[in-house]
């Protein structure tokens, strides 16, 4: 069940359902995982033994194991999961095709670059992404978001998020100078802890700021 919000005439309250909050962090934790984390771990063990074109097959390998393991429970493949996954398979096949493992690497190197693009971009101009992701999550009143605080708040958020992002870019080119390995693993690792930590900084930043918006209280149910 979404998070709903309920108006009153002088002031405003923004009910986040705590079943729905804990579902959706542990949905994004599973898909971090299995599209991320556990392909780069494979990737990385057989390059460490095998060759990087046993390791390609593997990613490959797993990715069709996660989709089959799905389809087969009673739970419906998320729509997320399968963009993710397809990605993860198109950037491998087109590795395995050029024997270069350095494609499968540098695709998702330029993901951050692009995001971070975007969300600075939307930052510079005075329209914040974030503002329209949010309401993705959380239906939040209409009052709140012509609010020019809240507005400053998204800002922040979306700004946070795009440094995070370039963040990440650097760190990635910095291991892949060191070599293939060591890509790989900050890829699986090291980025993906970057991605938690950029999403409870901005997602913190933002509960302190909404609740000093005057006549506005956030709470769980």
């Amino acid at each position: 069940m979404p998070a709903t919000a309920a108006a009153e005439p002088h002031a405003h309250h923004l009910l986040i359902d705590r079943a729905f909050l804990r579902s959706s962090t542990l949905r994004a934790g599973r898909l971090l995982l299995e599209a991320v984390v556990v392909p780069a771990l494979i990737l990385y063990a057989a390059m460490a033994t095998v060759g990087q074109f046993w390791g390609l097959i593997g990613v490959l390998a797993w990715s069709a194991l996660v989709v089959g393991v799905r389809s087969r429970s009673r739970e419906s493949v998320p729509r997320t999961l399968l963009m993710a996954v397809l990605m993860l398979v198109g950037r491998t096949t087109v590795s395995l095709a050029l024997s270069s493992v350095y494609v499968y690497l540098l695709q998702p190197i330029a993901g951050s670059l692009f995001m971070a693009l975007i969300f600075l971009g939307s930052a510079a101009v005075g329209r914040p992404i974030t503002k329209h992701l949010a309401r993705d999550f959380v239906a939040l009143p209409q009052t709140l978001m012509h609010d020019r605080r809240a507005h400053r708040m998204f800002t922040q958020v979306c700004v946070l998020w795009g440094l995070s992002r370039l963040i990440d870019v650097g760190m990635s080119l910095g291991f892949l100078h060191l070599g293939a390995q060591s890509a790989v693993l900050s890829r699986g690792v090291f980025s993906s802890s970057l991605t938690v930590l950029s999403v409870l900084v901005c997602a913190a930043w933002g509960w302190s700021r909404l609740r000093r918006v005057p006549g506005f209280t956030v709470a769980f149910a």
